[in-house]
Parts: structure tokens; C-alpha cells; sequence
């Protein structure tokens, strides 16, 4: 029986049960370890229907991406003494709490006592609910999922990592998200329109 089970196992973790061939690996993998090492560790040739997948699931993100993106931009326009570290610190926190609703569902509120990040933080929610209440208007349903929240506030977070250059007063990555968003063109709808939100 166990040499049954083994022959089940992912040929990555070789832990978890195999479900789908993997032609970098020449073998069968288990979805996490398909999802956790695409493009990372993997060398995924462009025809396998599973990286496809991906692909047109992170291009139906982007527009949520952008919309994230807009709200940080806004919160730093609102408030000039917004650093990167307010930014890094806000993004931590709602990283955190989209992490509990992805894999509980319970709904955690991460204390955040500076007045800032609480303003990054409700600029950020505002954007998300926009988004949420767009899709179920022109959809009928709603396709964003915490876990695709989560996905692009990790991204983002990274991002401001990578941008900012560390020190106490920074302001590199808050500059870069202005300079995305300059004040009379947006990547999103005029605010006078119905919805600023993209759907695709």
C-alpha cells in the first residue's frame, strides 16, 4: 500500500497527491507545487495549458492591480507627509488580514495606530469594494476572490520594497505611484463617470 501511495505522489514535494502532467518536470504534480514553482523553479515550456491558465488569470487581475495602484497613489496625493514606510506598513497589515480571509475566512483586524496607514488602509478597502460592486453590475457575479486581493497587495508590497531605498524619510516609491497616476490623466475612468473601475 505505501508503494502505491508514493507512485501517487506529487514528483516535486512527494508529499502531496499527483494530479496533473508536467511537462517540465517530464512527470505529474500536484496543483500547489504546479501553482508555487511556475516560472520560479520550473521552466514551463509556453504551450502547457496550465501556465496559459495562469497567464489569462494574472491579465484579468491587472485591472485590479491598477486600481490598487490608483488608491495608494490617492492616499499619498491626500496626505503629503506620506513616506514609503507608511505604504510598506499599510500593505503589511492588509496583507496580513486578506491572508486569515483567504485561508479562514475569518475576518482579522490588524491594529494600526498610526492615522496614515489607517487612511491607506480604507483607501485601499474602498477601492476593493468599488471593484467587487462593479463586477457583480456588469457581470451578475463576482469574480475577485480575497485570495486574488491578497495576490496583488504581496505584488505591490514587493514592489515598494524594491522601490523605495530604505531610508526613514523615503519617498522614492510614493513618487513612482504619483508619477503613474499624474493629476489630470489616469489609467482609470474620470471620476465624473459612472465607475472609475475597469471591468474587463
Amino acid at each position: 500500500m505505501k508503494i502505491r501511495s508514493k507512485q501517487l505522489a506529487c514528483s516535486i514535494c512527494e508529499t502531496r497527491k499527483e494530479k496533473r502532467f508536467c511537462p517540465a518536470v517530464h512527470g505529474r504534480i500536484c496543483p500547489q507545487c504546479c501553482g508555487e514553482q511556475r516560472e520560479v523553479t520550473l521552466d514551463c515550456p509556453s504551450d502547457c495549458v496550465y501556465l496559459q491558465q495562469a497567464r489569462q488569470h494574472e491579465k484579468q487581475q491587472e485591472h485590479l492591480l491598477l486600481g490598487l495602484s490608483y488608491a495608494l497613489a490617492k492616499s499619498a496625493g491626500a496626505d503629503h507627509g506620506i513616506r514609503d514606510s507608511d505604504l510598506i506598513a499599510a500593505l503589511t497589515a492588509l496583507a496580513r488580514r486578506y491572508q486569515m480571509l483567504a485561508s479562514s475566512g475569518l475576518h482579522y483586524e490588524s491594529p494600526m495606530t498610526n492615522v496614515s496607514h489607517q487612511a491607506i488602509a480604507v483607501e485601499i478597502e474602498k477601492m476593493v469594494k468599488e471593484y467587487r460592486d462593479a463586477q457583480q453590475k456588469h457581470m451578475g457575479y463576482v469574480r475577485v476572490r480575497d485570495n486574488d486581493v491578497l495576490r496583488a497587495l504581496v505584488f505591490l508590497l514587493r514592489m515598494g520594497y524594491t522601490r523605495t531605498s530604505g531610508r526613514p524619510r523615503s519617498r522614492a516609491f510614493v513618487d513612482f505611484l504619483l508619477a503613474q497616476f499624474p493629476e489630470q490623466s489616469s489609467a482609470i475612468a474620470a471620476p465624473q463617470e459612472a465607475s472609475r473601475i475597469i471591468v474587463p
